[in-house]
C-alpha cells in the first residue's frame, strides 16, 4: 500500500547568468522535506538561469550527462531524506543531441526514471529549438516508493 503523498513545489531565487542555484536548491529541498514533503519538484532547468532567452553556442557547456553532478546530488539528498525528488537538467545525450529533461529519483531506489521534454518551444526569448532536441522517450508513468505518477515540463501540458 502506498503511502500520503504531501507534495513541495519549489521555487527558487533566481540566479545570475553563470551562478549556480544548487545550493539554494538544496536549501528548499531539506526544508521541505523537514515540514513533511515526501514528494518534492524543483523548477525546469533549476540549476541556472534561464539561458534560453539567446542563441549562444556557449551555453552548450552547461549539459550534462544523466548520472552527472546534477543527478548525483539529487539522487544522494533523495536517498539522504528518503523522499521523491523531480529535477530537471539540461542533459547532453551525446555530441549534438541535447534535451530539456526531467529526471525522477527515489531515496530507496536511485533513479526510476527520465522524460524528455517534446513540445520545444522557438518564439523571441525561448529560443529552446536552439538548444533541444524534441523528447523521444513517449508519456510514461514512474512507480515510486509513493505511488505512480507522470511527468510533464512547461509546454508539454497543452498537448
Amino acid at each position: 500500500m502506498h503511502q500520503t503523498i504531501k507534495l513541495a513545489l519549489l521555487q527558487l531565487p533566481a540566479v545570475a547568468h553563470g551562478q549556480d542555484a544548487w545550493p539554494a536548491a538544496q536549501d528548499a529541498i531539506d526544508s521541505a522535506a523537514s515540514q513533511g514533503a515526501n514528494l518534492v519538484v524543483l523548477p525546469e532547468l533549476f540549476r541556472t538561469s534561464y539561458f534560453c532567452q539567446t542563441m549562444d553556442t556557449e551555453n552548450f557547456r552547461l549539459a550534462e550527462e544523466i548520472g552527472a553532478d546534477t543527478c548525483s546530488k539529487l539522487q544522494q539528498t533523495a536517498a539522504r531524506l528518503n523522499i521523491v525528488i523531480v529535477g530537471s537538467i539540461f542533459e547532453r545525450a551525446m555530441a549534438g543531441l541535447y534535451y530539456n529533461t526531467a529526471v525522477i529519483f527515489d531515496g530507496s531506489a536511485g533513479l526510476v526514471g527520465t522524460y524528455r521534454k517534446t513540445h520545444i518551444p522557438d518564439d523571441p526569448g525561448y529560443y529552446e529549438k536552439f538548444y533541444f532536441t524534441p523528447g523521444d522517450l513517449g508519456y510514461r508513468l514512474f512507480e515510486t516508493s509513493i505511488g505512480s505518477f507522470g511527468v510533464l515540463i512547461c509546454w508539454d501540458q497543452w498537448s
